[in-house]
């Protein structure tokens, strides 16, 4: 159904485009604020443009759901999406810190099929298919197996204390952190933020694919190319201790006890 070698370009050139702005590599970009307060840049639009006239040409019955693009709600008449945040982590991009990516995933009937998250400061691909596993640089992952919740890693702010947990470095991207327990670096990334479906779809399928478990911060079960695109959070930890992350986030935050 895809040329993987032009999807594999095409992610390869949407990196190159991001880091040609990228502070951290001695270049200049140009930010302002949206009209929710979060960040924004010139290379988040640059990677934007590119991947919206490169997906679309390569699997033109797609429809398509980005960060930096006013939604369309015909995309939830068909059965396939991109699903893409151009720079994901956009606070360490600006901050010219290693914690971003170019993350997309094509959704498959509110399924992600495929994923790829770009991380070339840090000089990463990571890549997933439905059913046929997760990859980092062409190496197969294998998540986070830990058994015990006390004491399992998280990746968090140095400043901030999560007992029983223990802190990891923290990328901003939250596709990253999510990653982290697809390669077993840490047991747990978790949100409790209302987010959306593109800051998630692509790492989710990383992390199922390496043998996590994923969910929604409640521990429901998650679906893209909803109508309304928020996501009630994220939660992937190693399969035995989702249950009591799940408990967990419920007891830091009093909006899960109710949903």
């Amino acid at each position: 159904m895809l040329d993987y070698t032009r999807f594999d370009a095409i992610m390869a050139e949407a990196a190159r485009i991001a880091m040609a702005e990228f502070p951290g590599a001695g270049n200049e970009t140009t930010a302002w604020r949206k009209e929710d307060d979060t960040p924004v840049c010139a290379a988040d639009l640059a990677v934007n443009r590119f991947l919206a006239e490169s997906l679309r040409d390569l699997l033109p019955s797609a429809g398509w759901l980005s960060e930096e693009t006013a939604d369309n709600p015909d995309r939830v008449k068909g059965g396939l999406l991109w699903l893409v945040d151009p720079i994901d982590g956009t606070r360490d991009f600006l901050r010219g810190r290693a914690g971003w990516a170019v993350s997309v995933a094509l959704i498959s009937n509110g399924r992600p099929l495929i994923a790829r998250l770009a991380a070339p400061a840090r000089g990463e691909i990571w890549a997933a298919e439905a059913g046929r596993g997760a990859r980092r640089n062409g190496l197969a992952l294998k998540a986070s197996t830990r058994a015990a919740f006390d004491g399992a890693r998280i990746p968090a702010d140095a400043t901030m204390r999560l007992p029983p947990l223990v802190n990891v470095p923290k990328p901003n991207s939250i596709a990253l952190r999510i990653a982290l327990v697809a390669s077993g670096e840490a047991d747990v990334a978790a949100s409790t933020r209302l987010g959306y479906e593109w800051d998630i779809g692509a790492a989710a399928l990383i992390a199922r694919e390496a043998g996590a478990t994923v969910t929604d911060a409640t521990g429901g079960q998650l679906a893209f190319n909803k109508a309304d695109p928020r996501a009630k959070g994220i939660l992937a930890t190693a399969p035995a201790i989702h249950s009591a992350a799940t408990d967990w986030l419920a007891g830091r935050d009093d909006r899960l006890r109710h949903n």
